[in-house]
């Protein structure tokens, strides 16, 4: 949605600058002090929580356009981590300075309370599929949302998109073992749900099954950028 002169200034105030972080390293972990909030220019990276014997779940993956800390930026140290599947550049905002966009800037408030519900309707759909979908649901919803979310970014042309996942970060997002989340990674490739393509898949088919088809036409809402 638009934004009035005064809002953009404010919002240009907020900025510090831009980052780079390389693949593989953290933007945040747990207990870190007064995170700073970003959003993700491009690249993509994702959110987890990780057990004390090394075991973790992925709570979701973020994309360009996706605000990242908004949850730690109002409620003090880092609850998460969140690392950078791939070399990453962000935008920083400072952290204090949040609270002035609620008492100053309603429809910006308006705008940050819709991309932390976005978030948590996606926290909520992927509990959804880990608790009551197969495997082959899972992964295969799980693929066609990633492809809707990169279409809706211009990052998709001839229905190929990068794919920067590994079966690693796939397990740990669906709640599968690495050997059943291989099994399954192949059955999907020889249904004919998508074409792998070195780092990007070519989703071929994406109403495979009924179900993934209702998925895959339902209409996704616009959503305000930062």
């Amino acid at each position: 949605m638009p934004k009035t002169p005064k809002e953009v200034d404010w919002l240009q105030q907020l900025k510090q600058g831009q980052l780079r972080v390389a693949a593989g390293a953290d933007l945040y972990r747990v207990n870190d002090p007064a995170p700073e909030l970003f959003t993700l220019y491009s690249g993509w990276a994702f959110r987890y929580r990780a057990l004390p014997d090394g075991r973790r779940q992925i709570l979701n993956f973020y994309l360009p356009g996706d605000l990242i800390g908004f949850q730690s930026s109002l409620i003090g140290p880092a609850e998460y981590n969140v690392e950078a599947l791939t070399e990453v550049h962000l935008c920083t905002f400072r952290r204090a300075q949040v609270w002035r966009i609620f008492q100053d800037f309603p429809e910006l408030a308006f705008q940050l309370t819709w991309l932390g519900a976005r978030e948590e309707g996606m926290v909520d759909d992927g509990l959804t599929a880990v608790g009551q979908l197969s495997a082959a649901e899972r992964m295969s919803s799980m693929i066609v949302a990633l492809f809707k979310r990169a279409r809706g970014l211009g990052l998709v042309e001839d229905d190929i998109f990068e794919f920067p996942l590994r079966r690693e970060h796939l397990a740990d997002a669906l709640g599968l073992s690495l050997v059943h989340t291989i099994k399954t990674w192949s059955a999907l490739r020889r249904a004919g749900l998508f074409e792998q393509l070195g780092s990007r898949l070519k989703v071929s088919n994406p109403r495979l099954t009924p179900t993934l088809a209702a998925f895959f036409e339902q209409e996704r809402r616009q959503r305000p950028i930062l």
